[in-house]
């Protein structure tokens, strides 16, 4: 059986991961935003 939106893991993180998203402005933006919040998960 095949499940759907099965991507190879390196794939995801060159696309979506830490240095992918430093590449770019808007990447290093979501970075920052993200450390401002801190470490907890979306708890709110």
């Amino acid at each position: 059986m095949h499940y759907p939106r099965r991507v190879s893991k390196r794939k995801r993180t060159r696309k979506i991961g830490f240095r992918a998203r430093m590449r770019t402005k808007a990447g290093r933006k979501i970075i920052n935003r993200r450390r401002r919040r801190g470490r907890q998960a979306q708890v709110v």
